[in-house]
């Protein structure tokens, strides 16, 4: 016989699980998040913004880089200084700047090797040439430059810190905001959002904290291996992995939260409506997040390490958005119970949930499942046409790349001086193109260089001559220094040496990548082996790569994603309808980005791998939209036939997945903060796109496409076979 103490055991183990084990997972994501959240504002230590860093190590540019140190014996970034008046410059105010320039070494990471400032033809500007020591941190030398250089100038005399160095610390000042501005924002609007939603005080915090602690302990692990060289870290792979955490993680909360409250009417205990949303949600949360992951992952394949190394980290961001909606947000609601509802706490009363027949019978999304019943045919075929419309934009869209200079939105230093050294110098002046060729061809590679008109001027690598370099003329290497001075040697590396060719125009410009191009294609410089890079050549194979990869990526993600559907809906046909919906939701979303870039932004064009980012997120999270709704209609389908599974469905998702949408909108929307051409192009692509999918493509295309196929749309399993 059982004794009475034991057979209070389960029930006390009970207890002391639903007690404990709450606290238990609680603390232990706070201990994690509590390691993590010191690391923002820290994510720039173990982050680059080099574009060479993230070309293939095939890239004729990347081999040219690496050689490039050899060669120099040190491994340093040009920055020029452009001083500019509106007449010609006094011997006094020459006098000044040259002094100027002369004292910049006294800075902490400039080089001592500072070239003699010089004077342009017309009298009214100079220029020189200021390394920086590459492990120097480059923003915090030019803004100390810039500083101490407008201090120096005469009045009437405008200097500028351009170059190389000079665009780096610019972008490094334009992702200055990521830790601080986006982040604030990006909560602040998503709880905004949340606190409209549900109407209560606690939940929303509980929700945002679910969020928050996804992010630190993803950053946390993120931050690691990027230390320890695992992964590659931008400024701009930081942004996304902040906005993607916050708006998944929050996405994932807002189903779960929908299934509690649900479960909350038809169940006393707390525990038991936990476990009963975290049946319910287990499915969909983890296969939209595997979906996005799988995406995401797919950009392994790419050649441009900027597109792989996001694949990864956004990765891990979804990873652990997807634990913590299905351990924190529990825990946290176990341990609130209906107290995270107040003032609005859902009611016990399973009366109530038996009549409605478990779905909402009034509110908006009931009138439009209705609306989808009567007339489905003709919601879908006009959303169509509609979606179809949006599409013929995407021929206005120019993504073949943007010039270096606008990078940067609003003002950049590094533009002016640009523009400034193209009006009284060689506008490729400090950024010249770079030919590493055998010391037996360097006579024949610049030969070549020379008779190119977009080339100024040539010099090579060479010991003893006090700029580091020598001219080079048709004629053969001409002296440096005074007249009668013997010509350098030339620098010799390996039987190679390091010819640089002036460009005429600008090294971020049109003319100067068509003028690598040729010199690449030159028959004569190819049959020497020669290599060419420099900052125009690395512009230019890192928007080949990214073509490459935009027509290798797309495809994959398509068939993956399909893949996935297909296991997860037990179908063939289903999954067939939502990729091709989702396509054409990603078509409108870019054809009308196209035209609003165009025509009201002005934007410059737009980089290869905005299209290729924009599929990845429209593509993955428009499809977790879809497994949100396609899941409870299968669920519904299996006890009420295709037709009114799709109403019942509709009915109850809608309202969470609107939620979502606009919640993941508005995150993607706070990447527009950050004043980067990219990230602005991105959060309007994907806010957009996201809003479309919700209010157009999962409310209207979707459910009543479905509904018109009918049973036939779960082909060819068993439920195609069922009734209705």
């Amino acid at each position: 016989m059982t004794s009475p103490q034991h057979a209070a055991r389960p029930g006390t183990v009970f207890r002391i699980l639903r007690v404990f084990l709450p606290a238990v997972i609680i603390l232990a994501w706070f201990a994690a998040a509590s390691f993590g959240g010191p690391l923002f504002g820290k994510v720039d230590e173990v982050s680059s913004n080099d574009r060479t860093a993230y070309l293939p190590s095939s890239a004729d540019a990347t081999r040219v880089q690496e050689l490039q140190t050899r060669f120099a014996g040190s491994d340093e970034l040009p920055a020029i200084v452009v001083a500019v008046s509106d007449s010609a410059l006094t011997e006094a105010e020459r006098t000044a700047v040259s002094d100027a320039v002369e004292k910049t070494p006294d800075i902490p990471g400039v080089a001592d090797e500072v070239s003699p400032a010089i004077t342009s033809e017309d009298g009214k500007a100079m220029q020189a040439f200021v390394p920086i020591h590459a492990d120097a941190e480059i923003a915090d030398v030019v803004s100390e430059l810039r500083t101490d250089l407008a201090a120096a100038a005469p009045d009437g005399v405008r200097i500028y810190v351009t170059g190389p160095a000079g665009f780096s610390a610019d972008l490094v000042a334009g992702f200055a905001g990521i830790d601080g501005i986006l982040l604030g924002v990006a909560l602040a609007a998503v709880l905004v959002i949340l606190v409209l939603v549900y109407r209560s005080l606690l939940l929303p915090v509980v929700v945002l904290l679910t969020s928050l602690f996804a992010l630190c302990v993803a950053l946390l692990l993120v931050w690691w291996l990027a230390k320890w060289g695992v992964l590659l870290l931008s400024g701009q792979t930081q942004g996304i992995l902040f906005i993607l955490v916050i708006g998944a993680a929050t996405d994932y909360a807002l189903l779960f939260v929908s299934r509690f409250r649900e479960a909350l009417r038809s169940e006393q205990s707390r525990t038991t409506a936990v476990l009963t949303a975290w049946t319910g949600s287990v499915e969909p949360i983890l296969a939209s997040g595997g979906t996005v992951i799988a995406g995401l992952l797919c950009l392994l394949l790419s050649d441009l390490k900027s597109n792989s190394a996001l694949g990864p980290v956004a990765a891990i961001g979804i990873v652990f958005a997807m634990l913590s909606a299905l351990t924190l947000l529990p825990a946290l609601l176990m341990a609130f119970g209906r107290a995270a509802f107040w003032p609005r706490r859902p009611a016990y009363d399973p009366e109530a949930v038996a009549a409605e027949g478990g779905m909402p019978t009034r509110g908006v999304w009931a009138r439009l499942a209705e609306l989808i019943r009567r007339h489905s045919r003709v919601v879908w075929i006009v959303t169509t046409v509609v979606l179809a419309a949006g599409t013929v934009g995407v021929a206005q869209l120019d993504a073949s790349g943007v010039p270096q200079s606008d990078l940067v939105l609003g003002t950049s230093q590094a533009r002016d001086g640009q523009k400034a050294l193209g009006e009284h110098f060689p506008g490729g002046s400090g950024s010249p193109v770079q030919v590493v060729v055998a010391q037996d061809d360097l006579q024949r590679a610049a030969d070549v260089l020379l008779a190119d008109k977009g080339i100024d001027g040539v010099s090579v690598t060479a010991k003893d001559s006090p700029s580091g370099s020598a001219p080079v003329t048709s004629d053969g290497i001409q002296p440096v220094g005074r007249p009668g001075t013997p010509a350098p040697d030339p620098t010799v590396v390996d039987g190679d040496v390091l010819l640089q060719g002036t460009l005429t125009a600008a090294a971020d410009s049109s003319a100067a990548e068509d003028t690598v191009r040729r010199l690449r294609a030159d028959p004569d410089l190819t049959a020497t082996g020669a290599l060419v890079g420099g900052v125009t050549a690395t512009a230019i194979d890192t928007n080949d790569a990214s073509l490459h990869d935009r027509a290798l990526i797309i495809p994959v993600i398509l068939v993956v994603i399909m893949l996935i559907l297909m296991l997860l809906l037990r179908a063939i046909l289903a999954p067939v309808l939502l990729i091709l919906t989702t396509v054409l939701s990603f078509g409108a979303a870019m054809g009308v980005s196209a035209l609003v870039f165009n025509g009201i932004f002005r934007f410059p064009g737009a980089d290869p791998a905005v299209p290729l980012y924009g599929f990845v997120f429209l593509v993955a999270l428009g499809i977790d939209y879809n497994i949100f709704l396609m899941t409870r209609v299968r669920e519904e389908s299996r006890r009420h036939g295709t037709r009114e599974g799709v109403r019942r469905g509709l009915a109850i998702t809608g309202g969470v997945i609107t939620s979502a949408g606009l919640v993941l909108a508005t995150t993607f929307a706070a990447l527009a903060v950050i004043p980067i051409l990219f990230l602005a192009q991105l959060a309007f692509i994907v806010a957009f796109g996201v809003l479309l999918d919700t209010f157009v493509v999962r409310s209207l295309l979707v459910p009543a496409l479905v509904h018109d196929v009918g049973r036939a749309v779960w082909w060819p399993s068993k439920l195609s076979r069922g009734e209705r």
